[in-house]
């Protein structure tokens, strides 16, 4: 009889044993992140900030002056570190305070394992995908205002691929690779890009309209 009931115990703990393994299967793989994804938004990430602190203002210049030509112009402006160092300084706080402050847990993790194996951390807000919209927002307002107000709408195509055509493009393969590397979920984007983009056109328009493209009345390129 004790033996009968001590199988029954064994085979029940088996049982129960044996139905866990899956899902502990199913962890691992759905905690699993791409180094890969993760090496290439790094550099897709810094890619854009470059873009938005080394991208030249271009306006068209029409000034009645005639120590200056009439036509376009593209000027670099030391005064760009002001958006710039905003839209990194709020990525930086984001990553060591306010992620800890929303414990938005990564795909596959939850409080049972956090803490542990690849869930050392949290998701939102998403920092590449923050400071990648930023950076489109910023250059994009940037070159709304270049147009619009001090080019009397007149375009420029090279404005439009470095201001936006090229931002636009590693953001999209930043927030892509996010998820498809499994280091954020697709919320957790969304939500990190609409707050990045939101700041970053701010920035970029306070910066653009506050800031005339042109160096004075010279023809400097890199106006202090």
């Amino acid at each position: 009889m004790r033996t009968r009931s001590f199988a029954s115990l064994a085979a029940c703990t088996l049982t129960l044993a044996a139905s866990f393994l899956p899902a502990k299967e199913a962890r691992a793989a759905d905690t699993d992140r791409s180094k890969g994804w993760q090496t290439a938004t790094t550099i897709t990430m810094a890619a854009g900030v470059g873009t938005s602190l080394f991208m030249p203002r271009v306006y068209y210049s029409d000034s009645g002056n005639q120590e200056i030509a009439i036509g376009w112009k593209s000027r670099w402006h030391a005064t760009v570190l002001a958006p710039v160092a905003v839209n990194v300084g709020l990525t930086l706080l984001n990553e060591f305070v306010l992620k800890d402050k929303l414990k938005s847990f990564r795909p596959g993790c939850d409080e049972t394992i956090q803490g542990t194996g690849r869930c050392q951390d949290y998701g939102s807000f998403s920092s590449f995908a923050f400071l990648s919209l930023a950076s489109l927002g910023q250059t994009g307002a940037t070159f709304f205002v270049d147009t619009f107000k001090w080019s009397d709408g007149r375009v420029n195509g090279g404005s439009i691929l470095g201001n936006l055509v090229l931002p636009l493009a590693l953001s999209a393969v930043t927030v892509i690779g996010r998820s498809d590397g499994n280091w954020e979920s697709n919320g957790q984007l969304v939500a990190s890009g609409a707050a990045g983009l939101a700041i970053g056109i701010a920035t970029g328009l306070l910066y653009s309209i506050w800031q005339k493209p042109e160096c004075g009345y010279t023809s400097t390129v890199l106006c202090w």
